[in-house]
């Protein structure tokens, strides 16, 4: 068809709009400092994933309450309207996730990643009916099929996904539309090398119910020498969609000849 891939899934979208999603830093003072450093790049939105939660010069505490600190902290520095994310990779328990839900709240967070493990249930059910910030969850799931007992539940408010752990393409595209059903938003997750955004991206433009490219902070983190496309804002804070056909990001097979190492057969 010579086509990208999202045209083929049916998706009109030119362009999504970007996230920073940070490097898990490593004390509670780097954050802020980071999240200005890609809001001075033109993204428009920026996703704390916490390290250790401890300061450079402060006696050890619990991880969660450094957490704390700095929410508060990136929150001061970016100003009151720019969009802030967090996402602990199911680092909490329902306390300490409720503790930090309830600030997420306060300083107006529109999303609160994983908080606690995907396999608790009924914890993150119990965490939807007392948090207003939208739960987004879903990385941890491992099949298609796990997704409907979970929305069904009431256990998320954005549904997220891995392609690689659910069928691929073919299976992502099935969760966005399950999502979209219920009327929820679904946002694929982005991490990785230049082919692991481009799978992902294909679907965030055929989607209907995305808004986001998770962009990986800083942005030449993907990059590869074997890619000559490079993922990037616009001076708008979105990334374009792609012209070239199937995934859109051809490999530069030059380069990529120059720093092979040997082929065993």
């Amino acid at each position: 068809m010579n086509r990208p891939i999202y045209q083929l899934l049916g998706g009109s979208k030119t362009r999504v709009m970007a996230y920073a999603s940070s490097q898990h830093l490593p004390t509670v003072e780097d954050f802020a400092p980071d999240a200005l450093k890609a809001k001075a790049a033109g993204i428009r939105a920026y996703k704390i994933h916490p390290g250790g939660g401890q300061s450079a010069n402060a006696a050890p505490r619990p991880s969660y309450v450094g957490h704390m600190e700095e929410i508060r902290q990136v929150r001061k520095a970016v100003g009151d309207d720019y969009p802030l994310m967090f996402d602990p990779v199911q680092g909490y328990n329902v306390y300490s996730a409720l503790k930090v839900g309830r600030l997420l709240e306060d300083q107006g967070y529109i999303a609160f990643e994983d908080p606690i493990p995907t396999t608790d249930i009924e914890g993150l059910i119990e965490l939807a009916r007392a948090l207003d910030v939208p739960l987004n969850i879903g990385e941890f799931i491992m099949n298609m099929n796990g997704f409907a007992d979970y929305i069904k539940r009431d256990a998320l408010d954005i549904v997220r996904f891995i392609a690689d752990n659910i069928g691929g393409i073919t299976g992502g595209m099935r969760v966005c539309q399950l999502a979209e059903a219920f009327g929820m938003e679904c946002q694929p997750h982005n991490w990785g090398n230049v082919m692991d955004l481009a799978v992902h991206f294909q679907l965030e433009l055929a989607a209907n119910n995305n808004y986001w490219f998770e962009m990986p902070w800083p942005m030449e983190y993907p990059d590869r020498v074997y890619h000559k496309d490079k993922f990037r804002v616009d001076k708008d804070g979105y990334v374009n969609a792609p012209a070239e056909p199937g995934l859109g990001y051809p490999i530069d097979r030059d380069a990529l000849d120059r720093i092979m190492v040997r082929i065993d057969r």
